[in-house]
Parts: structure tokens; sequence; C-alpha cells
């Protein structure tokens, strides 16, 4: 039998062991970043207004995430235009999105009786403040996921989340360069592939410019040039373009 020091010594490893198991499930729990939710005010507006443009069809291609792709219909508009347009193009970026709200969408018609060849999937640097770089890998795996059960014949191009802060040395970015290397783990080579563009934003010494990102976040129209150039031999294939 134990002595009273050998119980005291027992007991208190089982409750450490006790305490670390209860702490990973909760860790696990606490990732909201693959819970679909909705969002409130003019979000829902947008989100329906998508919902009323695949009723229409004609959708070769998607562009799913959050302000940075909502901005092709702001500074990228006209490089939108030429890359875009011509290919039976549908924006669905909202501002401020996360992983959750990506979820959410596809679930709630964003993507329903669609077939498009191609869509390009960049999310995730909004969840950066509030998630580990593994839970916002998860996000993603979850929305691709998502997009091969309900879109099976549609090529999924999952870009890496763009840089973001000045350098290297900016906690967000770091957390989302952690994601990224998970990321690029989803990709299968046959319809997911995964692409990362983020040296065409920076500067030698890893550095960003407001010359190609204004607040260190989001771009100008030098900057959707450089997205759609850099993506385009990889979408041409996807799309099967010649």
């Amino acid at each position: 039998m134990l002595n009273l020091k050998n119980r005291i010594v027992a007991c208190s490893i089982l409750a450490t062991l006790i305490c670390s198991t209860a702490m990973l499930v909760a860790q696990e729990k606490a990732n909201d970043a693959v819970v679909p939710v909705p969002r409130d005010g003019g979000w829902m507006k947008r989100h329906e207004s998508f919902n009323e443009r695949v009723k229409k069809g004609n959708v070769d291609l998607l562009l799913i995430g959050d302000s940075i792709t909502q901005g092709w219909e702001g500074s990228g508009k006209a490089v939108w235009e030429k890359y875009y347009t011509p290919r039976n193009a549908v924006n669905l970026g909202i501002g401020g999105d996360r992983t959750q709200h990506v979820l959410w969408r596809l679930d709630n018609g964003n993507i329903e009786g669609l077939s498009p060849k191609a869509a390009v999937l960049m999310i995730g640097t909004n969840n950066s403040g509030t998630n580990t770089s593994a839970q916002i890998a998860e996000g993603v795996e979850a929305i691709i996921k998502k997009l091969r059960t309900k879109l099976p014949k549609t090529k999924i191009l999952v870009l890496a989340i763009f840089p973001r802060g000045a350098d290297a040395n900016d906690a967000k970015r770091k957390v989302n360069i952690g994601a990224n290397e998970k990321i690029a783990k989803l990709a299968d080579g046959e319809m997911v592939h995964y692409l990362d563009i983020s040296g065409k934003f920076l500067n030698e010494d890893g550095t960003l410019s407001k010359e190609v990102m204004p607040d260190l976040l989001h771009l100008n129209e030098k900057s959707y040039t450089t997205w759609a150039t850099a993506t385009e031999p990889k979408l041409k294939e996807l799309m099967g373009e010649k």
C-alpha cells in the first residue's frame, strides 16, 4: 500500500493530468474559427446580394474572402474588369469576415446551385488577432472541405494569407505565416491547389511598403494588378484555358 507521502504525490500527478486534459479539451472547444456564424447589419444585406446573384447562374469563377477580396470592387475594379469579368466571375468577399463567417455563408446560399470551374480562396487575416496559426488553418481546412462537398467539380486555388504589418516582427503577420505553413499542406495537387504570392508584395528585406498596401493590410490598384498577374498562370490552368 502507498504511504501518505506517495499518495499525495500520486494525487498531485493525477490532478495535473486531469487539468492538462481539461485544458486541451477547452482549447479544442475554443476554436471558434471552425464554427459557422453570421454577422449583423450591412453584412447580411451583402450576403443576401450574393445569393441573388448566384441564382442567376452563369458563374465560372468565384473569389472568396474578406475585405481584401471585396476590394476588387473598389481599388481593384479596373483590374477585375480586365481579368475576371470575361470569366463570369463573382466576388464573394465581405470586409471583416473571418473563416467562421465564410463557413456560414457557404451553408446559406452563396454557392447554391453553382458548379464553377474554379474558386479562389484567401481568408484568415481577420482571425490572426484572436486565433492561433493552427486554428486558422483548421478554419481554412473546414472551408475547403465544404467547397469540395458542395462544389465537387470545382477546382480550388487557396492563396496564402497576404503579408501585413511593416515587417516580419508584426505579431499578426507571424500568426499568418504560421497558418500558411499549415494551409500549404491542405493541397492535393488535383482539386485543391496552394499558391503563395506573398513575395510579390514585399521588399527584398521582407518589409511591406505603404506604396504597396497603404495601411499595410489592404491593396491599391497596383497591388491588385500584382495579385491578378501572379495568379494568372495557375488560374488559367485550373479553368482549362489555353
